[in-house]
């Protein structure tokens, strides 16, 4: 299993200045590239590829104006034209919008290769450096596990993080049991399981928000261009960043126990993308971390050989009865507890949800059978496909 291991380290001020350089390199090729490719495009109708923004990278350098480029090492500068491709690739299948513009205040990373750095006796040297990365190992790598890349980044907060990817053969599975469990996500409750337990959402940007907002007015009184107002968007990204580690720190503590605890997770499909375009629960979803969530148990399950389905995101678990099956025309959001018309059964909104989702994944996991009869909509006779994000 390849595996993403993130450690904090500070830098010394000759590795801090060559990163910072390197760093500004990186967003400088990417900032070029991009608009290469779009004005080879809109003037000459022309499409470019990474063979040709390398090539063009290469008569850059050539430029006595950006000779400085080959003052750093060229790999994540050739990294960085991989990512563009990449970004790219997303736009033109409908994943993601168009590319943007790296900017300096949002940090920045640059991608090492092993060609571009040295491993040796646990030590970590990259290219252009003759000391090794002062990193702080708050955990061990796993027993002889070699880096096969390396990230380093500049959050906006100002720490400098590095992650090792490696191979990581210490994973195993967990010991198999014989346990379902349904999910359901909320607001008031981030998750309710099929069992009725309900845990409780931290809402922790809630918790952060008067720092944060002190710090933001602080911001906004400082004048453009000051050296005040670069300290005073340090609070705000440091803000920011206490309450993004708290998210990440609950959501890891959370999701480990689900799959330790489960064999079968079953969760709903959720179009977050959609569902944040409501302006009164856009923050509370946002800070909930559905997508996160999900993320976490899909790869998480895999690593320890757990199973995870994911529902038809127009499964209607919410307006069926988990009792007799039958289905109800609309449920509103503010509707938590109803009563079936067919038998009569009480039901608690979310409660209900999660156990049809577990049903419904014990139909998939067993028959491969689709969690609703008429499919989804992109299935339908007739129905049109999707177009891509122009």
């Amino acid at each position: 299993m390849e595996r993403s291991f993130k450690y904090r380290f500070y830098p010394t001020p000759e590795q801090e200045t060559l990163l910072r350089r390197t760093l500004g390199c990186v967003r400088l090729v990417y900032n070029r590239a991009l608009a290469f490719r779009t004005e080879a495009w809109y003037q000459r109708q022309e499409r470019v590829g990474y063979s040709e923004s390398s090539a063009a990278l290469t008569e850059w350098k050539r430029e006595d104006d950006l000779s400085f480029l080959n003052e750093v090492s060229c790999v994540p500068l050739q990294q960085g034209l991989r990512h563009l491709q990449n970004a790219f690739g997303n736009f033109f299948a409908g994943r993601a919008s168009y590319p943007n513009f790296k900017k300096k205040r949002n940090g920045g990373s640059a991608e090492f290769t092993k060609s571009a750095f040295k491993w040796r006796d646990g030590k970590l040297f990259l290219a252009k450096s003759l000391t090794a990365l002062p990193i702080r190992w708050s955990r061990q790598l796993p027993k002889g596990a070699e880096p096969s890349t390396i990230t380093v980044k500049l959050e906006p907060s100002g720490r400098w993080t590095v992650s090792l990817l490696v191979d990581d053969q210490t994973i195993q599975p967990l010991p198999p049991i014989d346990k379902v469990v349904g999910l359901d996500a909320g607001i008031t409750s981030l998750i309710t399981t099929s069992d009725g337990e309900k845990i409780a959402n931290p809402k922790h940007f809630a918790k952060g928000f008067k720092r944060l907002h002190r710090a933001s007015k602080a911001l906004s009184r400082k004048q453009k261009g000051s050296l005040n107002r670069d300290k005073a968007r340090l609070k705000v990204a440091r803000a920011h960043a206490q309450i993004k580690d708290s998210r990440q720190d609950f959501l890891h503590k959370l999701t480990t126990r689900l799959v330790r605890e489960n064999q079968t997770i079953v969760a709903e499909s959720l179009a977050v993308k959609n569902m944040v375009k409501n302006r009164k629960l856009a923050k509370s979803i946002s800070d909930a971390g559905w997508g996160e969530i999900v993320r976490q148990l899909a790869y998480k399950a895999l690593w320890y050989g757990r199973n995870f389905i994911q529902l038809d995101r127009w499964f209607p678990g919410s307006k069926l009865c988990s009792n007799c099956g039958h289905k109800v025309d609309s449920l509103p959001l503010n509707i938590r507890e109803w009563d079936c018309p067919k038998c009569d059964a009480h039901h608690d909104r979310d409660v209900n949800a999660a156990i049809n989702h577990k049903a419904a994944g014990q139909a998939v996991l067993v028959c491969g059978a689709t969690v609703r009869p008429e499919e989804s909509k992109s299935r339908k006779a007739g129905a049109r496909k999707q177009k891509p994000k122009s």
